[in-house]
């Protein structure tokens, strides 16, 4: 999602048209979704496009001292391209994410030629809010800035820069993927675009690698290119919009969407500075991002993806269900897999993860690709802690 075209309208060839009847939803209702026992899934948010507000894209969440929840997102403004205008704009809650705030409040104005989209907020060991985005210029200058505040996102530091000019290039960073490690290590994860200069063509086969700090930001390392398996006797996979998740023994976990079939994964043993080769998984996913975080409450692995293991052949390529799963053995294995988003024209991707104490609170696009370029529409969805381990 990240080239000077719209370049998921790439996938629209896999489209199916299914006629379905759809319910009209209104920003700030909650609406349920059925779920298999008690608990109830709920739409808390949605943010459909407008005419002066083309689309609403991924964001992320955090748990402010006072007890609300602020989701930042990206607010467009000059088209529904990735390249279009657009800044980051904020919703709260006061409820633990049941209802949230009906108008937007202005987080960061767009500093970039392009636009500054992808938010990754995290509240560090410090007490203070780190703010991760990426700031788009052109084909050959995206790059990850971070801000912090220190009076619970009232105001924020300027940009600091974590590329340095030697490096500049096209370096993709999902919204929710920045970590900090129990030791206190900052880690990005980013694709590496090499994009020829003076080319609107756009590579679509990246290279993962981390950005890591030991000194809360302050200064940043580079670690090295992740390799991809080679595959006998089938065409080499791209590598795009990597995440990583630390494991219970301290290593990092990274996970890359792929056009490969699958998530694949690869696990460094110190910190991100270098990993082992990236592998297929038992992920099943078409090309589309994964989102993988610990549950507090339990300890376990969530991951929300979409779930194409046995997928219909009319919906093979698309991003949808969306779907979640549990697992138990530090993602060796995955459980209790469900769908909490069904639709066949549905485009469920981008997901933001925020636990709350009565579950779990995911925000991800959810636009419709009759109606729009499925990018268009930002919704979160309220999952109790019960249904992650109903089936």
């Amino acid at each position: 999602m990240y080239s000077l075209i719209n370049w998921n309208g790439l996938f629209l060839f896999y489209a199916t048209i299914v006629s379905i009847q759809c319910t009209s939803l209104i920003a700030g209702k909650a609406d349920e979704i059925d779920a298999q026992g008690s608990g109830k899934i709920e739409r808390v948010l949605q943010l459909p496009p407008s005419e002066n507000n083309p689309r609403n894209s991924e964001g992320d969440f955090v748990t402010l001292k006072d007890g609300r929840l602020l989701f930042i997102y990206t607010h467009f403004t000059g088209g529904a391209a990735d390249h279009s205008s657009a800044y980051l704009a904020g919703r709260y809650s006061s409820d633990g994410g049941k209802t949230w705030s009906q108008k937007d409040k202005t987080i960061i104005e767009n500093d970039g030629n392009q636009n500054i989209m992808s938010v990754s907020l995290l509240r560090l060991q410090s007490g203070e809010i780190a703010l991760f985005y990426t700031r788009k210029n052109s084909l050959q200058d995206l790059l990850p800035v971070m801000r912090i505040s220190k009076d619970e996102g009232i105001s924020w530091s300027e940009p600091v820069e974590i590329i340095p000019p030697k490096h500049i290039g096209y370096y993709v960073l999902n919204n929710d993927r920045v970590i900090q490690m129990k030791n206190g290590r900052l880690v990005i994860p980013l694709a590496l675009h090499r994009n020829q200069p003076g080319s609107d063509r756009f590579n679509f086969n990246g290279r993962f690698l981390c950005y890591y700090s030991d000194d809360n930001g302050k200064t940043w390392q580079r670690g090295e290119e992740v390799v991809v398996q080679k595959q006998v006797g089938e065409k080499q996979p791209y590598m795009q919009e990597p995440g990583v998740v630390e494991l219970k023994d301290g290593r990092l976990m990274g996970f890359c969407r792929t056009n490969g079939g699958s998530q694949y994964v690869a696990y460094s043993s110190d910190g991100g500075k270098s990993f082992s080769e990236l592998k297929p998984s038992n992920m099943i996913a078409p090309v589309s991002p994964a989102s993988i975080e610990r549950i507090p409450a339990t300890g376990d692995l969530l991951l929300v993806w979409n779930n194409h293991e046995r997928i219909s052949p009319q919906l093979r390529g698309k991003r949808t269900p969306l779907s979640i799963a549990v697992s138990k053995d530090e993602g060796k294995t995955w459980q209790h897999t469900q769908n909490i988003e069904t639709n066949p024209n549905g485009w469920y991707c981008y997901t933001a993860i925020e636990f709350t104490k009565d579950g779990v609170l995911l925000g991800h696009c959810a636009g419709d690709r009759t109606r729009n370029n499925g990018l268009a529409e930002s919704q979160i969805t309220f999952v109790p802690l019960s249904v992650l381990y109903e089936k």
